[in-house]
């Protein structure tokens, strides 16, 4: 079983969204992803947690949680948004980095088309990694 970790700086937006998505579309026997930030927030952004909502997905009981060394110790892949340097290096994790902006305070129109690239990338992702159902 893979551990993909999704980090972003505040683990309130984009990290969730990537995490939500990918548990959604891979095989759980084969894969499984967790989220987290180098500061996390004190909650998700409510505009994401609206936005994910629209779409069938929950992220209220969610809580943004710290980037450790226990919970990326073991992680197959670390994928990061937006953290630059404040994002530690896993040992013995690939790593990939995805550029997208924060939706923090963005207006929902943004935060959609921010969601439905995560979305997008999260499914090739899980396609190309031979992660899929």
């Amino acid at each position: 079983m893979t551990r993909i970790i999704f980090a972003c700086v505040h683990n309130a937006g984009r990290s969730q969204m990537a995490a939500a998505f990918f548990n959604q579309l891979a095989d759980a026997g084969k894969a499984v992803a967790v989220s987290a930030g180098t500061a996390p927030g004190e909650r998700v952004h409510p505009e994401v947690a609206e936005t994910m909502q629209e779409i069938g997905i929950d992220l209220s009981a969610a809580v943004p949680q710290k980037l450790t060394e226990d919970l990326a110790q073991g992680a197959g892949w670390l994928i990061t948004m937006g953290c630059g340097d404040q994002c530690p290096v896993v040992p013995g994790a690939r790593r990939d980095d995805w550029p997208l902006p924060d939706p923090k305070g963005q207006p929902v129109a943004r935060v959609r088309e921010i969601r439905d690239e995560i979305r997008a990338r999260v499914g090739a992702f899980v396609t190309t990694h031979g992660f899929g159902r």
